[in-house]
This record gives C-alpha cells, structure tokens and sequence, in this order.
C-alpha cells in the first residue's frame, strides 16, 4: 500500500505541477523527494499517504488551507515562492474532465483523519451582515487574538498596513514612519486641527499625527484589545490631553462637531460594498466644508476581477470573516455618488508586498515565541494570509490605494492647493508644549 501511494503521488504531482516547479520541489512522508532532491527555494513536505486527497479533494481553497493548519502538509522555506509556482495549479484543473480524472486519483490515496483543535476554527458571526454588532464580532476575531503576537512581527509602533518605501532596502520602523508622515502631508495637516481615524489600530498614526503636526486626534476602533493599548502608548507619550481612542463604530462616530481632517487606514475592507454608500455618506458628515478624507484600503487587482472561486475564499473563512474587496472604480463611483469630489489616487502595490515580506520574515524568526500567545493553526493562518497576499500584492491579484477626498464648500471650492508641491518638501517639526518636552 506504501509503495502505491508513493508511485499515485508522483503521478498526481506531475498532473498538479506539470514543469511548473522551478524553485521549489516536493518531500514525501518516507523521506524521498520529487521531482529531485536539489536544494530550492521552497520545499512542500506532505506529512503522510493521504496528504494530496487531503489537500485537493475537495477542491476549494479552504479546504486546501486547512490541510496546511492541520498540518497535513507543511512548508519548509519560502512560502511566497511555492505559493507562486502553485498559482498555475487551479488552471490546470479546471476542465471538468481533468476535476474528475484527478479526483479518481486523489481517492486511490487513503483518508488519514487526523486530530483538529477544537478550539481552532472560522468564527461562528451572529445576526445580520455588517450590522454594527457582527461588524463587533468579526473584528474582534481578527484584531482581539492577542497585542503580544502582532508585536512579534509589526514594526515598533504597531502599524498593521502597507509601508511605504523610498527603496527595497529601507527597514519596516523607516517604511512605517515614511507612510505615516506621507499621510499626514497629504491631509495637510496644521496645529490645532481636529483629527478622526476612523479604525485606528494600535494608536501609531494618531500619535505620530499630534506628535509632528500638533493635532487634536481621536481615533475609533471595535477592537478592545487595540484600544486599551493605544490608550495605554497614548499615556505614555504624554499625549492624553490631545489623543483618545475609544471603542466606537464609525457608524456612531459624533458629528456634531465636525473635524478638519478624516482617515481610514486598513478599514475599508471591513465594511461591505452594499454599506459603502453608508461609509461615505457618514464620513462627509463628520467634516466641515473643505475638509479632506484620506481613505487607504486593499483593492480587487485587475488580475482578479474575472476569477471566480469554488466557495468562499481562505481569507474570508479564517482572517477576515465579512471582509469584502471591490474594484477601485467602485470606491471612487460611490464616493463622488456621497458628495466628495476626488482629489488623488495613488496605487502602493508594490509596497504591500515589500511589507508583507517583511512581516512574515519577522513572524517566521518568532515561531517558537508566537506559540506561547496562540496555537501552531493560529500561527500558520496568519504566515499562510501573509505570504499569499504578498504574492497576491505582486502578481496584481490585489491593489491598495490611497484615495484623497474633499468636501467642496456649497461654492465649490475645495480649499486646496493647485498642486501637491507641499507634500514633498521639507516638512518643519513641530514644537512640543514644554510639559511634553
């Protein structure tokens, strides 16, 4: 039977990769390796006879995720690179001939149960959609699994999106401060302002913002854990009489004193498309006129429009329950639609895969640490998640924009310069209060 299910491997291998598997190669349970034992980039280690049946007979990408959580087969190296000689696979099986053919293969193989963590597992959402208090429950899944385990692979304040980059070599603490001081230029912020991040993580932008810029900031977030840290790094900084967070929906935010400038970084995916005419709408409530809105969010790529998919995906099940990403023409549509005129779009998809190699690089350096905050299928969803967004970020699956909004006064004016010369010059610091100094 061991011999069987060695040479019905090999054959499915050769059916699933054909001559696409440059870079990578294959380690049988029995030690053996195909299609050659040469050292690769990236080598896929099927853990016993029924690894294979395990991973694609079902024949959706969940299912193919949790063979890898449940560790019926594992990766050894780098991730992005197999992910990336994997890609072809789907195509090759998507004739229905070659479905059925592969599955009579995959059912010569033997069904080896293997033990699931109870406690591990996609989010069992309550009540409707998108309604404030499942949009609570999704977040928490993600955002709640524990400050210390982001903390192993984020940079040092704990910005949990795209960097942004003046070269590849930059370090993530350089890329993270570059994107937060390139989002406050592009707000144009000035002292005394008022600020409202709408999904504002870990607190980074809006001490960054008070820090430089000598803004009033609020920040809102559904996740508990983010906001009792923020509020504690808040403190710390001496920054309480200009800084909070709290605990809110943006859909409850207070707009009876409207504020100067709005941002939303890395929120956008959490709020569904039938409730971004709500989104918008909201926002330019929560503005005055020629008040300006920095909306920066993750993007259906033009690579990915056209795929359709068995099922719901990986990251919908077990990282972003809800989480729905639209074409950019659909933002900017529904948008204009709530009375914001666009000002700038600026694409940073190669940014996102810069940054997402760096976290999981930093993630990997910390397995063992990682393992004392969550459990191994914890630790491989968010190493699976990442490594697969950078591939998806770099083979334009995915796109991630900055979009900057304005809301005209009732004369049309938007209040703002004829160009964006201001936001590359050398920007002046400013003052801290001399109790903060």
């Amino acid at each position: 039977m061991a011999d069987q299910s060695i040479e019905v491997t090999h054959s499915l291998l050769e059916r699933l990769f054909g001559d696409e598997v440059n870079g990578a190669n294959v380690r049988l349970w029995d030690g053996s390796y195909w299609p050659t034992d040469r050292p690769s980039q990236a080598t896929l280690v099927l853990k016993h006879p029924g690894a294979l049946r395990a991973m694609f007979l079902a024949g959706t990408q969940v299912a193919l995720a949790e063979a890898y959580l449940f560790d019926d087969f594992d990766v050894e190296g780098d991730m992005e690179a197999l992910l990336d000689v994997a890609s072809a696979v789907p195509e090759r099986i998507s004739a229905l001939g070659t479905r059925l053919e592969l599955a009579r293969h995959l059912l010569r193989l033997p069904s080896d149960p293997i033990q699931r963590p109870v406690a591990v597992g996609p989010p069992q959402l309550r009540g409707r959609q998108h309604s404030t208090e499942r949009d609570r429950q999704a977040i928490s899944y993600h955002y709640d699994v524990s400050n210390d385990f982001y903390q192993l692979f984020l940079d040092r304040r704990m910005v949990y999106s795209c960097a942004y980059f003046e070269t590849p070599e930059n370090d993530l603490d350089t890329a993270q401060e570059r994107k937060l001081d390139h989002i406050c230029r592009k707000l144009r912020l000035q002292p005394g302002q008022r600020l409202l991040d709408i999904g504002c993580g870990w607190g980074g932008l809006l001490i960054h913002a008070v820090r430089n810029y000598g803004v009033d900031a609020t920040g809102i977030t559904l996740s508990s854990k983010q906001k009792e840290l923020a509020n504690e790094r808040i403190h710390e900084a001496g920054l309480a009489d200009r800084a909070r967070v709290l605990l809110q929906d943006y859909r409850e935010a207070d707009e009876s004193q409207p504020y100067d400038a709005l941002v939303s970084v890395g929120m956008f995916e959490h709020v569904g498309r039938d409730l971004l005419p709500t989104y918008f709408a909201k926002a330019l409530s929560l503005v005055r006129p020629q008040g300006v809105f920095l909306n920066h969010g993750i993007a259906r790529g033009g690579r990915d429009i056209s795929i359709k998919s068995r099922g719901k995906s990986f990251s919908q099940t077990y990282v972003f329950p809800d989480g729905d990403l639209v074409p950019i023409h659909t933002t900017l549509e529904t948008a204009e639609g709530a009375g914001w005129e666009v000002r700038d779009v600026e694409s940073l998809r190669e940014h996102y895969a810069l940054t997402l190699r760096h976290w999981v690089r930093r993630l990997e350096e910390h397995h063992e640490e990682a393992l004392r905050h969550v459990q191994e299928p914890t630790y491989r969803v968010w190493r699976l998640f990442m490594a697969g967004s950078a591939q998806g970020f770099a083979s334009e699956h995915h796109n991630l924009y900055q979009t900057l909004l304005v809301r005209p006064d009732e004369r049309g004016r938007s209040g703002l310069p004829l160009t964006r010369a201001d936001w590359y010059r050398e920007a002046m610091p400013v003052s801290e209060p001399a109790s903060q100094a």
